[in-house]
């Protein structure tokens, strides 16, 4: 009966392991991406920029995630300071219609 177990146990392990013995296979991690504000070493974000900001915003008017847009989380803030600023004086529309 000791003997059956062992050959059980053996076969779990040996068709278990091989198939993952390669590791994750098919999950690729995106690459990095680069924060444009540090690239371009800008200290602070102007809410009149508005070339600059138009990029950050969706179609819907919505302010970008981080994991989207790419910025650090200092810029981030920054960003969302000036958009806010921009839209509190009419420069940039809270939504599109």
């Amino acid at each position: 009966m000791s003997e059956a177990k062992k050959d059980r146990a053996q076969k779990k392990g040996s068709s278990g392991g091989e198939a993952k013995a390669g590791g994750r296979s098919g999950i690729r991690r995106a690459k990095r991406k680069i924060c444009q504000f540090c690239v371009d070493k800008i200290a602070e974000i102007d809410y009149k920029d508005l070339m600059k900001i138009r990029k950050y915003l969706s179609e819907k008017g919505k302010i970008l995630p981080r994991r989207i847009s790419g910025c650090c989380a200092k810029h981030q803030r920054q960003l969302t300071t000036a958009i806010k600023r921009a839209r509190h004086i009419a420069l940039l529309p809270y939504t599109t219609d």
